[in-house]
């Protein structure tokens, strides 16, 4: 029996690696791309995931700059180089099937910012699967989350939605991203995109290509009530990239009105689920089913701390998540 358990462990010490913590950056952006790198490693962190298109104003990348001056991004990998900093990820999370200009802004920072992983030699990037209108004469995005049978307000919307727009869309932008060397498109499942859960991330991947998994963000998944756990095992290898971060649900609050919710994220007080640091909604016990469940199901890739939570200081909601994590990460 002790050897048994003795070849298991040389076995699992060679086969299984180690998850990672990274940060998304956007939540420094008030620091310049050095100063930003110089904090990051402060936390003890070695992995960036930087956003280079889409809403961010990517305050550290600047991809139409960096793909137009090869001297610029030689400085650029110089920086990261120098702390021994790695790029988990390019972020350009947008609407590219926005009708409009919303959507063809979107949709060409979506091609730059892969043209800039190629030159950057980074393999995977994160996006949202966009959300068009609900037909070919809508000017703004239309989210149906309520049945479509009955009453028969939205005929055919949905079809629409994917066969005419979502899925040409994305099997355009797929050939695009293998061309530049992209190996992984992780959608992160956002209310109010076309993907917003395991089912709509599935029906994109096998409508269109299995270069998209998901990241999986398990704070959206709370917010509408679904289960991260149960859904890291409904995705046992379509996990290409996971964000640390939690939400709350607003006991007493959510009880009276649900959790669908349109008040801003600012007006936190009043709103039935909160972003909120990780660890301040989900607990470590919590936590640690949910990573070692992702590990159990083969992920054992970067987890980017996404710190969204407006009801404590940046600082504070980054050294909380960061605690949080590292007590809870599958090693």
């Amino acid at each position: 029996m002790s050897e048994w358990f003795s070849s298991c462990s040389t076995r699992s010490r060679v086969r299984i690696k180690t998850m990672k913590l990274a940060l998304c950056t956007d939540v420094l952006a008030n620091l310049p791309f050095a100063e930003m790198l110089d904090r990051v490693k402060s936390y003890g962190i070695q992995g960036v995931e930087m956003t280079a298109g889409g809403w961010s104003p990517c305050p550290h990348v600047r991809t139409d700059e960096l793909l137009a001056s090869p001297e610029k991004l030689a400085r650029f990998q110089a920086e990261l180089e120098r702390r021994d900093m790695e790029i988990v990820a390019l972020n350009c999370s947008g609407n590219p099937l926005a009708p409009g200009e919303l959507g063809e802004r979107h949709t060409a920072s979506s091609y730059r910012t892969v043209e800039l992983a190629g030159r950057l030699g980074v393999k995977k990037i994160v996006m949202m699967s966009g959300l068009p209108g609900g037909g070919p004469d809508d000017k703004i995005p239309n989210w149906i989350t309520s049945t479509i049978s009955w009453p028969d307000y939205m005929p055919g919307v949905i079809d629409y939605q994917w066969n005419e727009v979502a899925i040409p869309w994305w099997k355009r932008f797929t050939e695009h991203a293998k061309r530049h060397g992209v190996e992984k498109i992780a959608i992160e499942e956002f209310p109010s995109q076309l993907v917003y859960n395991p089912s709509t991330l599935l029906r994109l991947r096998e409508a269109v290509d299995d270069i998209i998994g998901i990241n999986l963000d398990p704070s959206h998944l709370i917010a509408i009530g679904a289960e991260p756990i149960a859904a890291a095992r409904k995705l046992e290898g379509v996990v290409f990239h996971v964000h640390g971060k939690d939400a709350r649900i607003e006991k007493g609050l959510a009880d009276i009105d649900g959790l669908l919710e349109y008040r801003p994220v600012t007006e936190t007080k009043s709103r039935t689920w909160n972003y909120v640091a990780v660890g301040c909604g989900r607990d470590l016990q919590w936590w640690r089913e949910f990573f070692s469940v992702l590990r159990m199901t083969g992920y054992d890739d970067w987890v980017s701390l996404e710190m969204e939570d407006l009801t404590m200081s940046v600082e504070a909601g980054i050294t909380t998540s960061i605690s949080a994590l590292m007590q809870s990460l599958s090693r």
